[in-house]
């Protein structure tokens, strides 16, 4: 009775939070559309919250903007030739009015690529006049809407032509305050080499960008990355959100020659978590200054790709790791196998809230320690990443995953929610792997098979009939005997038909670059709290 309820609409509360369960699942928001009208008045402003995101190759939503736009690009259309007639004619919401999330590159990467692959709109190429006028546009759409904005992610590169729109996308920012006043989480990347830094329109996006950070109010959350700290110093001693801001997150930001962080910390009130990933200068300089903090130094996330004072790290993990729980590590080059081992153990000791464990790249020798620190901490594990096979079908590679296929199973927790596994598999290790696994239950399952076996047949038997997931992505790496140099990589969310037999069993497969958390990509840092 309930359940018919819900679907007739006699509970609209019920169903509008059951369908918010749906945000990130695209493809069964779409489903939701078709059901009646109520729950397609729900899921379309679920669907239109951030767009520009879905991992899709079609942008012809881009359209449904703009046909809100055509009356101002009809004044324009005997300077630009807009075959107009092409356009849908006619919307059923108002689309611009639900955007949540704006990513400045995202949109502008996304009409680049619409206006590339829809030349049946123009009766001729568009200027880049034109194609600022679409960027600038939109963005007055979302204004004129009065769009509830929650999220922006802002991002500097060497694209003259992108920064050239973003300078005067912030301007108009600035000219609506009321547009960013609301704007609790903040993505700010500077991915530009040093030498760009101080040209005049990088000079001019970075006072802008200052400008429009200090008229936020609530701001909850701030993205800092791919710059020298000097210039986010400054922003962050400046800025009136002490009593707001409750997450940082320092993305690939080189600490050399830091000053004021102890300064910048002591004034936050209401921070609750800090997240380092991927920085570099982590050396005496920076630890000494937190460990001068009066206040904890809330570390909820280090990720590394080095190891330069291992002294210092300690220190770190000392002061801040009951409050770690988001840890990883890879490193590229040669290093000295005794830090690696200090580093693993000084985690054992100091970090017991370790929820995602990320490493790769590895020596033979820290396998085993890996693997204890792995059985100790599954009481609170629930994201787990390997890779180990930075050379494909090498003998170390090999070698290391055999030792973890026939150790892991045992040492899994009852549950975990995501698992990755970048492995050089040998079928009979993987076998013993499920084996020894069969009693975890891995809500997202991901394969990335360097050993060039099929082991289609083992998932099946023992993933998919047990119904031991509920996703699923593998890719097979496939060694190319007629090219020793050239390796194919086949996805199994490509196999129409094995894929349909995966659903038959309640099992959804999905596309590996999909599926993947990375430390590094912007959905891992949207996931941080």
């Amino acid at each position: 009775m309930s359940c018919s309820k819900i679907f007739s609409g006699d509970l609209p509360e019920l169903t509008s939070d059951i369908i918010k369960c749906f945000r990130n699942d695209f493809s069964t928001l779409h489903s939701c559309i078709l059901v009646n009208r109520l729950w397609c008045r729900l899921a379309i402003p679920l669907l239109w919250e951030n767009p520009f995101s879905i991992p899709t190759e079609n942008y012809d939503f881009i359209e449904i903007y703009l046909n809100h736009l055509i009356n101002d690009l009809k004044s324009k259309s005997n300077e630009y030739k807009i075959n107009d007639n092409s356009l849908p004619s006619n919307t059923l919401f108002n689309y611009p009015s639900f955007i949540k999330y704006l990513d400045t590159s995202r949109i502008f990467f996304s009409i680049e690529k619409w206006l590339e692959d829809n030349s049946r709109y123009f009766l001729q190429n568009s200027s880049s006049d034109f194609r600022k006028s679409i960027y600038m546009s939109l963005f007055k759409l979302f204004i004129e809407n009065e769009s509830k904005l929650h999220f922006l992610d802002v991002e500097v590169t060497k694209h003259f032509r992108y920064n050239s729109y973003l300078d005067d996308i912030l301007e108009l920012m600035l000219q609506n305050p009321n547009f960013v006043h609301n704007i609790k989480n903040l993505e700010l990347r500077i991915v530009v080499p040093p030498s760009y830094n101080e040209d005049i329109k990088s000079r001019s996006i970075k006072n802008r960008i200052s400008q429009v950070i200090n008229s936020y109010q609530i701001l909850r959350k701030i993205v800092l990355g791919y710059d020298s700290f000097s210039f986010y110093n400054s922003l962050l001693l400046s800025n009136n959100c002490s009593n707001t801001l409750s997450t940082i997150i320092f993305y690939h930001i080189n600490f050399e020659g830091i000053i004021n962080l102890d300064k910048i910390f002591e004034q936050l009130n209401v921070l609750k978590s800090v997240h380092i990933i991927y920085c570099s200068s982590l050396n005496t300089e920076f630890i000494q200054q937190i460990i001068n903090l009066t206040k904890p130094f809330k570390l909820k996330s280090l990720f590394i790709n080095g190891i330069s004072q291992i002294e210092s790290l300690k220190l770190l993990l000392q002061k801040s790791g009951d409050y770690l729980e988001n840890f990883g590590y890879g490193f590229k080059n040669n290093y000295d196998l005794s830090l690696g081992q200090q580093l693993l153990e000084s985690v054992l000791e100091y970090c017991e809230n370790i929820k995602f464990f990320d490493f790769y790249e590895s020596k033979d020798q820290l396998i085993f320690s890996e693997l204890n620190l792995i059985e100790n901490i599954k009481q609170n594990l629930n994201y787990l990443s390997i890779d180990v096979c930075n050379t494909l079908f090498s003998m170390d590679a090999i070698n290391r995953s055999s030792i973890i296929l026939q150790n892991l199973g045992q040492i899994l927790p009852i549950k975990l929610e995501y698992l990755c596994l970048t492995l050089n598999i040998n079928i009979d290790d993987f076998e013993l792997f499920l084996k020894n696994s069969q009693d975890t239950f891995i809500k997202k399952l991901l394969i990335d098979n360097r050993g060039g076996h099929n082991i289609l047949f083992c998932v099946k038997e023992n993933i998919m009939k047990r119904e031991r997931v509920n996703y699923l992505a593998i890719v097979d790496v496939f060694f190319d005997k007629y090219n020793d140099t050239f390796f194919e990589e086949k996805d199994l969310f490509l196999l129409k038909d094995e894929v349909k037999e995966f659903e038959s069993y309640n099992i959804k497969i999905q596309e590996y670059n999909d599926l993947i958390i990375r430390p590094t990509s912007k959905n891992f840092a949207k996931e941080l709290d």
